[in-house]
């Protein structure tokens, strides 16, 4: 495994810095949390023409083609300025699913408008179970006059509120624990049928409920093949959790550099903290999460970039960075002292994302019964 930057990586991470300091500044991260839709149009239009909505696109759609580590290296970034809104829903979890399994007609509705910036799409699957399993998908789409009918609720779903389309997962046949049976369809989420309510999260991250009532598809919504939607619904979680990885990995960097910042100019007792032993330890662990945490996603990420199985891995690399995440975030704000706590420390910001994506598409306790399922596999 070759984990050494190429030219054009390396030139993708410096750009996205330039570009995320200035134009995502805590400030503006703060006012995009407390707004109504949880995004701006102009920061996402400067996004789509810098090309990183079509980063992963091929370029028979109008997009830049580069690999999913690439991808990675880009959220990475993200995750370092807390760049809020719904790029990771469209772009990981709205635009793989149909590069993965969509039909060329498909691909040449789609992926150019999202390439452009004009649509946001997003993946609807968990319930109110709130697993990432087949046992969650009760959702169900019953055969109607040529096409289907769908009704269900679904829940934590990502930007559906400002979200153009839908990847809905719904059951056409077999029972709730059953991977066959499971047909992804692309659905219109302005849908007369359709209700979105924002949920109310710790990371003010714009996680919705969404109530589908007697939505009328055609078999030309069916995105892969009827009854086998699961096949690529394990292939898009995977991706999304280390995307995930990847944004934690953005952000424990930046609460080390912050606090290692914090630590060299506060004075206590006479002192600057940082010259304290304790501080120095609580740092040195805070650099081997980090490095660790950076390590596994990278080796996940590359996995996928290789075409190898990535399952053990990515739950690996889920169940670790997440816990990480956490407890950086925790010692940070430690170490700022009764301060970290308040809403303009930039580093409670990070706390409160740690908490969220710790659950994101799996918390720990998900991720370690997929690590005992893969070792009794072994």
């Amino acid at each position: 495994m070759n984990l050494d930057f190429t030219k054009e990586q390396k030139m993708l991470m410096s750009s996205a810095r330039e570009f995320l300091v200035p134009e995502c500044p805590k400030d503006l991260v703060r006012e995009i949390e407390e707004s109504e839709t949880g995004f701006r149009e102009d920061l996402w239009a400067k996004m789509a023409e810098l090309g990183w909505m079509g980063l992963i696109i091929p370029e028979d759609y109008e997009g830049i083609e580069m690999t999913y580590f690439d991808l990675v290296l880009l959220l990475e970034e993200m995750g370092r300025n807390l760049l809020p809104g719904p790029f990771f829903s469209t772009v990981l979890l709205g635009t793989v699913p149909i590069i993965e399994a969509g039909t060329d007609s498909q691909k040449q509705e789609f992926l150019p408008k999202i390439v452009e910036g004009d649509i946001r799409i997003t993946l609807a699957h968990a319930e109110p179970g709130a697993f990432y399993d087949p046992s969650d998908v009760n959702v169900q789409a019953v055969p109607d006059s040529g096409g289907y009918v769908i009704n269900g609720t679904k829940l934590f779903v990502e930007n559906a509120h400002i979200s153009e389309y839908l990847i809905c997962s719904a059951r056409t046949s077999g029972n709730g624990f059953s991977r066959d049976g499971i047909t992804l369809f692309l659905v219109d989420a302005k849908d007369p049928g359709i209700t979105t309510t924002v949920v109310p999260t710790i990371g003010l991250d714009r996680l919705c409920e969404v109530q589908i009532k007697d939505v009328k598809v055609s078999e030309d919504q069916i995105l892969g093949q009827k009854d086998n939607g699961w096949a690529v619904l394990e292939k898009v979680l995977e991706r999304a959790a280390i995307g995930k990885c990847a944004e934690m990995v953005g952000g424990i960097k930046a609460c080390l550099e912050m606090t290692n910042d914090y630590v060299k100019k506060r004075v206590a007792y006479g002192r600057i903290i940082g010259s304290f032993q304790v501080i120095q330890h609580y740092l040195a662990n805070v650099w081997i999460d980090m490095e660790t945490s950076r390590n596994i996603t990278y080796e996940a990420a590359w996995r996928i970039n290789e075409g190898l199985p990535c399952t053990m891995k990515a739950a690996v690399a889920k169940a670790w960075v997440g816990q990480a995440f956490g407890r950086v975030t925790e010692r940070c704000i430690q170490m700022h002292g009764a301060i970290g706590m308040t809403r303009e420390q930039d580093v409670g910001l990070y706390h409160r994302r740690a908490k969220a994506w710790d659950l994101a598409f799996g918390d720990a306790d998900y991720q370690r019964e997929i690590v005992a399922q893969q070792l009794e596999m072994g």
